[in-house]
């Protein structure tokens, strides 16, 4: 984060170039829109705004000033990345197809009815083609990932036992606890919504509605993640598939006396009957439950657990130095810094 001694006329000032760019000839390409280039590819002024978009339309409060300028300048960075990944995706042939965009489109586009995805669109200003277009980037990108970083990492049972030895007390469940999910719904018309539909009650009567309605859709079938993501009030966990991560049997203690008895009658994979407590409506999932104890390094959970934690740090690291590589054999140029600086200096 820029020091907050920097004025805000600078901030005003540099938000103009940023959108106008006909304050600054220096070193400033043809087009005013154009915020960098990527060997000798431009990254748009309005690409990034609609991931700038995207990003703070649900915030309560959208960011001004210093933090505005920061984020405008971290989302361009992360463009460059992509564009650098993408040219060197599609020098490998490594191009999403038509077939494989269509499917992750299908999947993304699955939690709305027809209605809400136009809204949706509306609300981001974006197309079809557009989103489709993001969806081919990410997914050509993700297969240079696999091709050169992740199909080449292996973890060995040497390094699983390693970081248990190193790591045994952590491997040492104090008390029982539960691995929880749900879905909550508040009559509170003022509550922050963060799921998929944006959809919230605003009184009693809606609440008892939705949460009903939920609880049939569980009753025939449907996925509790999806429709957590989809309808959960829970501003902290819908996005997660409701998921609460893990809770002591101590805390039980200090929750509702509703939410414990429901839980504690429950087995693994079970989901509960509605429940309500002073918050609101809620619908429970117990995902697991582990006693308390010793984990062993025998338990295929705790090793499946040592694999996962080996293989995200090997990716993240081998990931960032692939990256680094490619950034050093390509000409970048970024013109929103650049123009920042230039602003700046005119204070």
């Amino acid at each position: 984060m820029r020091s907050r001694v920097l004025r805000a006329s600078f901030v005003v000032v540099a938000a103009m170039v940023l959108f106008q760019g006909s304050s600054c000839r220096t070193n400033r390409p043809a087009g005013a829109e154009v915020l960098a280039e990527v060997n000798g590819r431009a990254i748009m002024t309005k690409e990034a705004e609609q991931f700038y978009q995207q990003q703070v339309q649900e915030e309560p409060q959208k960011p001004t000033g210093e933090q505005e300028m920061m984020l405008r300048l971290n989302i361009l960075q992360g463009l460059i990345e992509r564009e650098i990944m993408l040219q060197q995706a599609e020098k490998q042939g490594l191009t999403a197809t038509d077939a494989e965009v269509i499917n992750q489109f299908t999947v993304m586009k699955s939690p709305y009815t027809e209605e809400e995805f136009q809204k949706k669109l509306q609300q981001t200003g974006l197309t079809v083609e557009q989103i489709k277009d993001q969806i081919r980037r990410e997914e050509s990108v993700k297969k240079l990932m696999n091709k050169e970083v992740s199909s080449k990492i292996s973890i060995t049972d040497a390094e699983i036992k390693k970081f248990y030895e190193d790591n045994r007390a952590s491997f040492n469940v104090p008390e029982t606890r539960f691995q929880l999910a749900q879905i909550l719904v508040t009559p509170d018309p003022n509550g922050q919504v963060r799921n998929l539909k944006s959809d919230k009650a605003r009184n009693e009567v809606e609440a008892r509605n939705k949460i009903e309605m939920l609880a049939g859709r569980l009753k025939n079938g449907e996925d509790f993640a999806q429709l957590a993501q989809s309808y959960s009030e829970d501003a902290n966990t819908a996005q997660n598939g409701g998921e609460l991560g893990y809770i002591p049997i101590s805390a039980l203690d200090k929750s509702d006396p509703l939410l414990k008895s429901a839980i504690l009658e429950m087995q693994p994979g079970q989901v509960s009957k509605v429940v309500r407590s002073k918050d609101g409506y809620h619908i429970l999932r117990v995902l697991s439950k582990e006693p308390g104890g010793q984990r062993q390094l025998s338990d295929p959970a705790v090793q499946q657990s040592i694999r996962s934690t080996l293989l995200g740090r090997k990716e993240q690291l081998l990931k960032a130095a692939y990256y680094e590589e490619l950034r050093n054999q390509s000409k970048v140029v970024n013109y929103l810094s650049r123009r920042i600086l230039e602003a700046a200096g005119k204070k």
